[in-house]
């Protein structure tokens, strides 16, 4: 019998590259608590690896590490493999940053339990309900469209309608980086989400996917901006705050931005809104002009300050 002390992920996941740009990722669902710190693994350019069942968390640090070396995923997995007496209660799965894909179900995982491989990716689950799961999977992930984050998602989406873990649900972790290797690898990173304890962490993930493409649309307004592309920013801006509109956030730097560009009557209205919802984003929006984020302009601050009354 395996020693009690490898974490008891019993999971869904998949790996993926995205033959398009080169991204990797892994995402996973299980009921068990903070699913993501044991299963999902990634670094950009090198590759993506998902450790579960009676998980060895090490096979993510250290099949990383023989992947920046150059070693292909399956020689990588049979290395590791070889030096685990407890493979059998093992299921690891690990895609490189050429495609190339390792998978291994050991004897010994609870059913129901397998694995189903496609072009740059591959597909695992053991504990499920039934055995339909990673087909699903398979067949979700192959006709998703959108980014490979979306694609990931699909695919959790999938298992889950054919039951899912026979326990139920719980957490969940959404883990993309960049096709390209990095001296500094954190830069690489594209999204990095968990959902570590939730009666719908599938749910859940997909909404902080969204408020994360939201950030991001705010981010792109900032980049267009500094271009002097003001009518492109404004619409990222307008597309983020679509997303998130329970965010204040996301219109505040909005009308800082519209402010500090001399705008100021298309500003106004929208901090209002913001203000109303929670004073203090006035008291923000005065400290700003030493921080050298807002004009000092003190004439325009009384007007703004009018609208609280």
């Amino acid at each position: 019998m395996p020693e009690r002390r490898f974490p008891f992920a019993h999971t869904f996941s998949i790996v993926a590259r995205d033959p398009k740009n080169g991204e990797l990722g892994v995402a996973v669902q299980s009921h068990w608590f903070s699913t993501g710190s044991i299963v999902a693994w990634a670094e950009p350019g090198v590759g993506a690896i998902a450790t579960q069942s009676m998980a060895e968390v090490s096979y993510g640090p250290l099949g990383l590490s023989a992947m920046r070396e150059g070693k292909p995923a399956s020689v990588v997995l049979a290395n590791l493999l070889a030096k685990d007496a407890n493979r059998e209660v093992r299921q690891v799965a690990m895609v490189d940053g050429k495609g190339t894909v390792a998978v291994h179900t050991g004897q010994r995982c609870i059913a129901e339990a397998g694995h189903q491989t496609g072009y740059q990716y591959s597909v695992q689950a053991n504990m499920m309900l039934r055995n339909t799961v990673w087909p699903a999977m398979a067949a979700a992930y192959e006709a998703a469209k959108g980014s490979l984050a979306d694609r990931l998602l699909a695919a959790l989406d999938a298992a889950q309608a054919q039951g899912g873990d026979i326990r139920g649900q719980q957490s969940a972790a959404l883990l993309v980086v960049s096709g390209e290797s990095h001296n500094e690898p954190w830069k690489g990173v594209l999204v990095d989400l968990r959902v570590e304890d939730h009666s719908e962490p599938l749910v859940e993930l997909r909404r902080l996917l969204t408020v994360q493409h939201a950030y991001e649309h705010m981010n792109r307004g900032d980049e267009l901006l500094s271009q002097g592309l003001i009518d492109q920013a404004f619409s990222a801006y307008e597309q983020a705050a679509a997303l998130a509109p329970h965010l204040h956030e996301l219109p505040f730097w909005q009308a800082v931005t519209l402010l500090d560009s001399g705008r100021e009557q298309e500003a106004l209205p929208i901090l209002k809104r913001v203000f109303q919802a929670n004073p203090n984003w006035l008291l923000l929006l005065e400290r700003l002009p030493a921080a050298g984020l807002l004009k000092d302009d003190r004439r325009m601050l009384r007007r703004v300050r009018k609208l609280l009354g």
